[in-house]
């Protein structure tokens, strides 16, 4: 009867004039959920007794709301999906084909629906034929899609290696292959190859070949294929850096003939340095043919890798290192080391405690990038960490070359670190030529920290009148006005009448677009000793008019909240 009565309410909801797409997923969810169950309760108590009558008719009638909500809202992929998921879910192969050819029919647009329903024949269905058929008509829509071709090729290649065991199990069991049809070319994968060569005419970019190859690599069939691409890909794209990005890493996977079960520790250690030196030596001949920011990053990205990666041997840990840092220092001789390496080549020497070393290349680097804001904030940081003398000198230094615009991070690293080294009188100063210095956007962050700094170095007098003199130059920020109000508060004779200038300066500034503040308003006036509780009144009569838009139902909503003490 309950069953009933919620199947019922539901289904009156989804017979209304104006449907609504979310009482279409409710009843869905309810009837997945009832199909659970009684999945649950015949596995608990071993009952079959009208499984297909009772099951099947929950089935068809979820299809039945699935069909009707995607017809209504064609455009809702999630629902789709949604019914895919339950078509397999519950195992309906028939209904997930005619739901996957309606849904093609809608979203052609989509190149990841095809590639899923393609998937489906191929893996579930075991259908070859259909699959191939869906790719040939995704193409058709889309063809110039890269995706699309690798799975058309990889699913060529799955075919071609299915063929081939099905072949030798046959052979293995010495039966008549007459009655079944094994083409050569297909066994050798000759359909992914014309896939391959037709798309290498639509698709440009390396990116297209490096993705084909890899997963031509997957099958042990495909070496005359490989070669074929790895030789398209280095006629047609010799001058790119991934090109020889991947031919120096292919390096690493030409191993020796010699059995690794027997090499020792030191024949393993020997090996692999041979291989990182034939890496290299590719590697060198790149940078040389293609001298480019780029082809420096391909090569200084493969020496962190392998400098990173985990070794009991000092030796080849140490060679790492030495190679790694020849090639930065190589690349920055090139004028052609990207500015974001430097970092990284700082932090490699500090691990290996060159500090000179890391002082020299800090401020290389800021004379090749003078106006970088960041280089001069690496170069700074790595002089503060060193306890260097010619701090101050280069902070003056980096104001000058770096816009007023980009300048606050220096700023801001300037005053936290003259707090801990210089005087009171040195770093208010440094404050306040900040704040001249900087854009008024930015200035509002040192403000704040300005405000901060009074308060812990000067007391509460002090900050009252740093206050009063910041607020005579806007913009000011939130966290400004907020500041002020916590440092009162935290006053053992906390004033309610500064409490209020400092909350109607906030309002003026911001009344109108934060309801937090009317609210944090009233709950001083009715907490604190010296509030007034009939000022509430007036000061929600003004949020009322104040506030735009959905702010005003928001701030009504909480005001209730904490009229009945829940907030």
């Amino acid at each position: 009867r309950a069953v009933l009565r919620k199947a019922s309410a539901l289904e009156y909801k989804i017979q209304r004039r104006a449907l609504r797409k979310e009482d279409f997923i409710h009843y869905i969810q309810y009837e997945i959920n009832l199909l659970e169950l009684i999945k649950k309760r015949r596995a608990r108590i071993g009952y079959s007794f009208k499984k297909d009558e009772i099951e099947n008719s929950i089935l068809h009638r979820v299809h039945g709301l699935f069909n009707r909500a995607t017809g209504k809202w064609k455009d809702d992929i999630q629902l789709w999906l949604s019914h895919v998921a339950f078509c397999k879910q519950w195992n309906t192969k028939h209904q997930l084909s005619k739901v996957f050819s309606t849904m093609l029919a809608i979203h052609s647009n989509k190149p990841a629906l095809w590639i899923m329903a393609a998937k489906w024949e191929m893996e579930t269905r075991l259908s070859s034929e259909s699959a191939r058929q869906l790719f040939l008509r995704a193409l058709r829509f889309h063809p110039e899609c890269p995706k699309l071709y690798q799975e058309y090729f990889r699913m060529e290649l799955m075919h071609a290696e299915k063929q081939r065991k099905e072949k030798k199990a046959f052979e293995q069991a010495k039966m008549d292959l007459g009655e079944f049809n094994y083409s050569e070319e297909i066994l050798n994968g000759e359909l992914a190859r014309i896939i391959y060569r037709d798309a290498a005419q639509k698709i440009k970019g390396v990116e297209f070949h490096l993705a084909v190859l890899s997963i031509a690599k997957l099958f042990d069939f495909t070496q005359d294929l490989q070669k074929e691409i790895l030789e398209s890909l280095q006629t047609k794209y010799a001058d790119d850096p991934l090109t020889w990005d991947y031919m120096a890493r292919r390096e690493l996977e030409l191993g020796s003939s010699e059995s690794a079960e027997h090499a020792t520790k030191q024949m393993k250690v020997s090996e692999m340095t041979r291989r990182e030196e034939r890496c290299c030596a590719v590697f060198e001949e790149a940078v040389r043919a293609v001298p480019t920011e780029d082809m420096w990053k391909c090569y200084i990205a493969f020496c962190l890798e392998r400098y990173n990666r985990k070794t009991n041997s000092e030796e080849l840990k140490q060679k790492r290192l030495e190679r790694t840092l020849t090639v930065f220092s190589k690349a920055h001789e090139s004028s052609l080391l990207p500015e974001a390496l430097y970092k990284q080549w700082l932090q490699l020497l500090l691990e290996s405690n060159l500090f000179e070393k890391a002082t020299e290349v800090a401020e290389a680097a800021t004379k090749r990038f003078s106006l970088s804001a960041e280089t001069w904030q690496m170069r700074l940081q790595l002089l503060i960490q060193l306890k260097s003398d010619g701090v101050t000198q280069c902070f003056e230094e980096a104001i000058k070359h770096v816009k007023s615009q980009g300048a606050l991070p220096l700023w801001t690293l300037w005053v936290e670190w003259s707090e801990g080294t210089n005087s009171k009188e040195d770093t208010e100063a440094l404050y306040q030529r900040s704040l001249r210095a900087t854009t008024p956007a930015e200035s509002v962050t040192m403000k704040v920290k300005y405000l901060d700094w009074t308060y812990r170095n000067g007391g509460y007098k002090k900050v009252k009148k740093v206050f009063t003199s910041l607020c005579e130059n806007r913009p000011f920020s939130l966290d400004f006005f907020r500041k002020m109000i916590q440092i009162e508060k935290e006053q053992e004779s906390c004033k309610m009448l500064h409490l209020r200038e400092y909350y109607e300066r906030a309002l003026r500034e911001f009344g109108s677009t934060d309801s937090d503040l009317w609210l944090n308003y009233i709950k001083e006036e009715l907490s604190h000793p010296q509030g007034k509780a009939e000022n509430c009144g007036s000061i929600h009569w003004r949020a009322m008019k104040m506030l735009q838009g959905d702010l005003v139902e928001d701030f009504v909503s909480k005001y209730t909240l904490l009229q009945t003490g829940h907030l």
